[in-house]
């Protein structure tokens, strides 16, 4: 069966046109004619709740029973029972026998939300699920058959988990058989506009007033958050912005409220390669890069008057190369010429001249340390020591000041 992608959408209510995306629910799509277990990768709020529903929707057991389990959410004393059941007496409680979901969902899905979090000795139940079909309940001996396809989810990186020994490996693998991973909101660029204006007049329906709207300088606000909490973040800041805001025109200001820890211009900070972002996103940080370019350019040019120097004999000829270079260097005649007079009061008729350091631009001040230092203390004078100020000024949370004035030691 031919299944249209955006007829899925439709149904499920999905929408965004990113191309990790689509290719998401194409896997889907393609695996749920089979039995195969699945494991559902992504982000806190990414939607990885929808992808077991269409699996199941589009598989032959779509008219048996659809479980989903929050495993994080069941205490690891009940976590047992409430998969597989248990027998009356079998604990404190228990008055009575219980079917537990895998036998329930005996002849449809299941769905292991937050898989991670199950206790090992839990896992090692599930793989006997998996691996024959077989389980047994809590307080009894007596062997049960289930027929239940599985489909796991997880936010947190299980080969990391397996490295500290908090997950099995071969568990791992069984869920694994085709993995689908779903994008993260700040990946999918294109699709956070289209998200907000079908946000908005959801919204304006349900508590009928208009739909609110963003200015242009909102839309680049907007586009450049990186979205923590991704769709799940930006569905309950519309909802939030909708029955706050009494001007259904927002702004970049109005905006900025209420998107957590928004930094329009930030501090240094690694951004990690391959991740589709774009470095240098701020002033700052593209004040950075061009403090290391020049510093590298100084370094290189300094490395050519050496070489210069040492392989000229006519002075006359150095003296200009040299001008050249410090006009370069300073970007003005003046300099240039101050610059080549001090060299030959330094060197007269040397037959073989060695400066001992041309290069008159601290290096030193170029470190993004000690501009860091320097910005975070610029700050807390201008406001006589009130982190809460400074940190406003710098663009930075009050909390990221305290850990930036503790680790540079900041009196």
């Amino acid at each position: 069966m031919t299944v249209n992608i955006q007829a899925v959408k439709q149904r499920f209510g999905i929408i965004g046109n990113n191309p990790e995306l689509n290719h998401a629910i194409d896997i889907a799509l393609q695996v749920a004619s089979t039995d195969l277990s699945v494991l559902i990768s992504g982000e806190s709020g990414t939607g990885k709740e929808v992808f077991p529903q269409i699996i199941h929707q589009y598989s032959t057991r779509k008219h048996g029973q659809y479980i989903a389990v929050n495993c994080g959410a069941i205490p690891e004393g009940t976590i047992d029972s409430e998969l597989f059941g248990h027998e009356k007496g079998s604990f404190t409680g228990a008055t009575d026998s219980r079917k537990g979901y895998f036998e329930v969902a005996d002849g449809g899905t299941i769905f292991l939300d937050e898989v991670a979090e199950l206790p090992l000795s839990t896992q090692v139940r599930l793989l006997r699920v998996l691996e024959t079909g077989e389980f047994i309940r809590v307080g009894s001996s007596k062997v049960h058959k289930t027929d239940v396809r599985v489909i796991a989810a997880t936010n947190v990186d299980l080969i990391e988990k397996i490295q500290n020994d908090r997950f099995r490996e071969d568990l791992f693998y069984r869920l694994n058989t085709v993995p689908i991973h779903i994008p993260p909101l700040r990946n999918r660029e294109e699709d956070i506009l289209l998200l907000f204006r079908k946000f908005a007049v959801d919204f304006s329906e349900k508590y009928r007033m208009p739909p609110i709207k963003l200015e242009e300088d909102a839309k680049v606000v907007l586009m450049s958050y990186r979205w923590p909490g991704n769709v799940r973040q930006l569905k309950n800041i519309t909802e939030q912005i909708s029955i706050i805001e009494k001007n259904r025109e927002i702004n970049a200001e109005t905006l900025k409220k209420y998107l957590p820890d928004y930094m329009g211009v930030k501090l240094p900070a690694v951004i990690p390669k391959g991740n589709g972002e774009k470095s240098f996103a701020s002033e700052r940080e593209i004040l950075y890069k061009i403090l290391f370019d020049l510093k590298n350019d100084m370094n290189d040019l300094k490395k050519i008057v050496f070489d210069m120097l040492r392989k000229e004999n006519n002075y006359a000829e150095v003296e200009a190369d040299h001008a050249t270079v410090i006009r370069r260097l300073k970007g003005s005649r003046e300099n240039a010429v101050a610059s080549g007079d001090a060299l030959t009061a330094s060197y007269p008729h040397a037959e073989h001249p060695v400066i001992e350091d041309t290069q008159e631009i601290d290096e030193g001040s170029l470190s993004l340390e000690e501009k860091e230092i320097e910005l975070i203390k610029k700050a807390l004078d201008k406001h006589n020591g009130r982190r809460k100020q400074a940190a406003r000024e710098l663009g930075i949370s009050e909390r990221t000041l305290y850990r930036k004035i503790k680790e540079y030691n900041i009196n």
